[in-house]
């Protein structure tokens, strides 16, 4: 049963070809023998989970179900749910067990879906590998010696390893996209706005944005058509009509024009990724696509400002955990500014403490205009460049990471190097476009190549539709690890 697609378990699900609690029931136990190995969740509730599948077989009985009822889900541990540990897999929120529930959660829990647990990820979701968690590092289901990818890495192991259909997951600079590639598996992250940040977590207010993780494109949009939403409690929420996210899934590619930009397919990229990229660009043309060269200038310069901009608002954002109201609290302190000072250095892991400092700095009287100011102008700049690329092209055709899944232990201790392993992904975080990995292929050693589709401004369900008439036409996203 582990095996299923969200679409396939929801049909064996209203067909009453199996109930919902006997799904939970063999995940639950999946996760028993197979988690260990790979760390990918980090907090289970076997009772709360039973109960909601009860529930969701009630409803089914009483013919008010959907087409998400009973089927198993799987929630990054940024996004808040009343009766569960929400941690950001950080000391600071160890003992935090939310008292409500983020927006797109309680969407997804009004279709009926089935809470599995919390997974891993990266601190406060500062990190590119997965490493920096309290609750220790993630590890790839294809080789654990391998890194998931990060932040969302708990998330995308937990589907690559079949132990969840469908996952949540945020995007802030990548974080959906890279461990999607690094692990195989289909994530997309919607254009800014459309899916609600209540109730998640904040690292940087204006880049971060939820979105779905599955095995196929076709899960995924069907997963945001009930994630998405206007919410009145989210200032940056856009009220739009509602869509149906999976109106391109049949619609066929001849005339597409795809964009490659110049940029994205210089140094630094392995052979193996080009490869991969090659294999995808012939499967497009092999459909009737069209490739077409775009340019996009900025992007050497995407990754300084993001990191400034990232920063700057993280520092802003984890200003509220001082050990007063919520959270950790230092047990020794002479007075309260050093109950601040010491819970803050106990609570938080090392690469948090560098994007709180370096985020303090740019924002400081002298530096504020030479380096936030400067990198807001950048934002405008990196924008710019894709609305010209994408006035040319359908879509644009990329690289998601520059190699395949680096060794445990690799890049952690050097961040700069980390941070550089986000250069196709972050560029369209600072312009808040959608864009999304597929799986396209293996490296020589065996781990998966993702590719990333990117759109225009509210363009989801046409990258979607792109990508499923790819996984029609291949089979890498039906691969699972057999370690």
């Amino acid at each position: 049963m582990t095996q299923y697609t969200l679409k396939q378990a929801s049909e064996m699900l209203q067909t009453k070809q199996i109930s919902a609690t006997e799904l939970a029931q063999e995940y639950l136990t999946a996760i028993d023998e197979r988690n260990p190995a790979i760390n990918g969740y980090i907090t289970l509730d076997k009772n709360l989970t039973l109960a909601e599948a009860q529930a969701a077989d009630a409803r089914i009985a009483s013919g008010n179900a959907t087409a998400l009822t009973g089927v198993p889900i799987a929630y990054k541990d940024i996004f808040c749910q009343q009766g569960w540990r929400s941690a950001c897999s950080s000391k600071m929120l160890d003992n935090f067990v939310s008292p409500y529930t983020a927006t797109v959660v309680q969407n997804l829990l009004n279709e009926g879906m089935v809470t599995l647990g919390r997974t891993n990820m990266d601190e406060f979701a500062m990190g590119s590998t997965n490493e920096t968690s309290f609750y220790g590092a993630t590890k790839n289901p294809w080789n654990t010696e391998n890194v998931p990818g990060g932040s969302s890495g708990g998330s995308a192991a937990v589907i690559a390893a079949r132990l969840a259909p469908a996952a949540l997951g945020s995007d802030t600079g990548g974080s959906i996209r890279q461990p999607a590639s690094h692990c195989g598996i289909t994530g997309i992250k919607p254009t800014y706005g459309i899916v609600s940040r209540f109730g998640m977590v904040a690292y940087a207010s204006s880049f971060d944005q939820a979105g779905p993780m599955a095995q196929t494109a076709e899960d995924c949009a069907i997963l945001l058509n009930a994630m998405a939403s206007f919410d009145e409690r989210d200032s940056t929420s856009l009220e739009r009509s509602k869509e149906d996210y999976t109106r391109d899934l049949n619609q066929p590619l001849k005339g597409l024009k795809v964009g490659l930009p110049k940029e994205y397919f210089g140094e630094g990229m392995s052979a193996d990724v080009q490869k991969t990229v090659q294999t995808a660009i012939d499967l497009l043309k092999a459909q009737g696509a069209e490739m077409v060269e775009v340019s996009l200038p900025q992007t050497e310069l995407s990754i300084p400002a993001y990191y400034v901009l990232a920063s700057a608002e993280a520092s802003t954002n984890l200003s509220r955990y001082d050990g007063v109201r919520y959270g950790h609290r230092a047990a020794r302190f002479g007075d309260l500014e050093e109950m601040y000072s010491n819970t803050r250095a106990e609570g938080f892991g090392s690469e948090v403490k560098r994007r709180i400092m370096i985020g303090t700095y740019v924002l400081s009287h002298g530096y504020y205009d030479a380096y936030y100011l400067k990198a807001q102008k950048l934002r405008r700049l990196v924008a710019n460049d894709f609305q010209s690329a994408l006035q040319q092209c359908d879509i644009i055709l990329a690289p998601t990471a520059p190699t395949a899944a680096p060794k445990l232990g690799s890049d952690i201790n050097d961040p700069v190097h980390m941070y550089l392993s986000d250069i196709y992904t972050i560029a369209v975080n600072l312009a808040g476009l959608p864009a999304m990995t597929l799986p396209a292929g293996f490296s020589s050693d065996g781990l998966p190549i993702g590719v990333q589709l990117i759109g225009n401004y509210f363009a989801e369900a046409k990258i979607l539709g792109v990508a499923h008439q790819m996984q029609l036409n291949s089979d890498w996203h039906s691969k699972q690890p057999t370690r």
